[in-house]
């Protein structure tokens, strides 16, 4: 796995920018590694191995991925996975009774188990989390309205988990 950062092409430590940079990279990645193990019924190691290896910093003829931050990566997948149950819970308390986790569009199911992961079990403030992860259903969604149903969702879950954080 190559840093590809400004700061790791020069040798100095990443800026508060680019960590930044990299834990919202590290969460797109995390939700593409969710979907995929849902879908491909790979393990949590085998995955986390292909992104860490051929996805954070890779270069290939279509493009450069973003370096992202692997702590915060592995974090986020190993806790949606752990707490999935609760995550999944949580989660169908916010959405409306007619449409339980298991009949949402599935990379939104992987996003609201990343996003749950790191309300429920990581120090993140819930808007800072909320704001993160509405980013990504909009790289997701990029025409749709998805990103405001991730909004409420994400703020009914982030409410019930820290309620202290607003």
């Amino acid at each position: 796995m190559t840093d590809n950062t400004p700061a790791a092409k020069s040798g100095a430590k990443p800026s508060n920018a680019e960590k930044k940079q990299m834990r919202s990279a590290a969460r797109l990645y995390a939700v593409q590694a969710l979907f995929q193990m849902e879908v491909s019924g790979q393990t949590i190691k085998a995955i986390c191995r292909e992104f860490e290896v051929h996805r954070f910093g890779a270069t290939y003829d279509e493009g450069e991925f973003a370096e992202g931050d692997v702590t915060h990566f592995r974090t986020l997948v190993d806790h949606a996975v752990n707490f999935q149950a609760l995550i999944d819970q949580m989660t169908d308390r916010a959405l409306v009774a007619k449409w339980p986790i298991d009949r949402i569009d599935p990379v939104l199911r992987a996003l609201f188990r990343a996003a749950g992961a790191e309300l429920t079990q990581m120090p993140t403030p819930p808007k800072v989390a909320i704001t993160e992860f509405v980013d990504v259903a909009k790289a997701f969604f990029p025409e749709g309205k998805e990103s405001k149903f991730v909004n409420a969702v994400l703020d009914h879950m982030a409410h019930e988990a820290k309620p202290e954080g607003f």
